[in-house]
C-alpha cells in the first residue's frame, strides 16, 4: 500500500468519502467478508437502556440527515436541555456528511452555531463538550488505525469483490471515515453507531446501509433493546416511517444470528 499523504488525504475526503461510506455499507458490512474477531477486542460496556444523551442524539442526527431545519433546531434545542454538550452535538453533525453528504452536514452544522448563539445570549451556559485526547495520526500511521477500527466495528476484516473492483475505496473509508473521525474519541463508538443508524433511518432507499449498521451496533455492544429503544424514539419524534425501517433492520438482524 502507497504512503497516503495528508494533501491526499484531504483532496480525496471532499470528493468521494461519503460515496465511499456507502459502498462500505452497502456491500461489507453486508457482502464484504468479516470473521470473528478475538473476543478481547469485542468488550464494549452495554445497557438496557440509551442514555439521555444518547436519546437526545436520535431526533437531532435524524432530522439533520432529512434535512429537516427548523425540526432540528428544534431538537437541538431540547437535546442541549437535556445535557447534550455542544461537543458532542457537533460531532454528530460533522460525521453526518459521511452518510447523507457534506451539504446537509455543513447546513446542520449552521444551525447548531446559530442555536448555541441565541441560547448564550440568553445566559444559558450549554456544556461544551471535550476535545480528542490524543492527535490524529497521518499518512501509514493513520491508515493502520482506520483499518484496525474498520475491522474492530465490523466484526473481522472487510473485504469482498466490490473492494477489489475499486480497492481506493476501501482505502478512503479507513484512512477518512475510520481513521480521522473514529480515531477522535471524544464521542463514544456506541454513540457514533447511534448517530449513524438514525441518520439512515431517517433516508429513503439505504435500507442496505441500515441493516449493517443495525449488525455493527450489536459488534461494539449496544443491545437490541438500546436498539429497539432509538427505533421507538424515532418513531414518535421523528416519524412513523423511520421507526419502522429501524425495527425491521433489527428484526432481520436478530434472525440472521445463529441459535444459542
Amino acid at each position: 500500500m502507497r504512503n497516503t499523504t495528508h494533501a491526499e488525504r484531504r483532496r480525496v475526503m471532499a470528493l468521494g468519502a461519503a460515496t465511499a461510506a456507502s459502498l462500505m455499507a452497502a456491500t461489507g458490512c453486508a457482502s464484504a467478508t468479516p470473521s470473528r474477531a478475538p473476543a478481547a477486542q469485542q468488550r464494549f460496556p452495554s445497557a438496557d437502556t440509551l442514555s439521555p444523551a444518547q436519546q437526545a442524539i436520535v431526533p437531532v442526527a435524524a432530522f439533520a440527515a432529512g434535512g429537516d431545519m427548523p425540526a432540528l433546531t428544534h431538537a437541538l434545542n431540547q437535546g442541549l436541555d437535556a445535557g447534550l454538550s455542544i461537543g458532542d452535538a457537533r460531532e454528530v453533525l460533522v460525521q453526518l456528511y459521511a452518510y447523507a453528504g457534506f451539504p446537509r452536514s455543513l447546513n446542520a452544522l449552521g444551525a447548531l452555531m446559530q442555536v448555541a448563539s441565541e441560547r448564550r445570549q440568553r445566559g444559558v451556559q450549554d456544556a461544551p463538550g471535550r476535545a480528542p485526547s490524543r492527535p490524529i495520526a497521518q499518512g501509514d500511521a493513520l491508515l493502520a488505525a482506520g483499518t484496525a477500527n474498520q475491522t474492530r466495528l465490523s466484526g473481522g476484516p472487510v473485504q469482498g469483490p466490490l473492494f477489489d473492483f475499486a480497492p481506493v475505496a476501501n482505502e478512503y473509508l479507513r484512512t477518512h471515515l475510520f481513521g480521522d473521525i473514529f480515531e477522535r474519541d471524544n464521542l463514544d463508538w456506541q454513540s457514533r453507531e447511534v448517530a449513524t443508524v438514525s441518520m439512515l433511518a431517517a433516508l429513503a432507499g439505504v435500507e442496505s446501509q441500515l441493516q449493517a449498521h443495525i449488525r455493527i451496533s450489536m459488534n461494539i455492544g449496544l443491545t437490541a433493546s438500546q436498539l429497539q429503544q432509538v427505533a421507538r424514539l424515532l418513531a414518535e419524534r421523528v416519524n412513523a416511517e423511520s421507526g419502522q425501517r429501524t425495527r425491521e433492520a433489527i428484526a432481520r438482524h436478530l434472525a440472521s444470528r445463529p441459535a444459542g
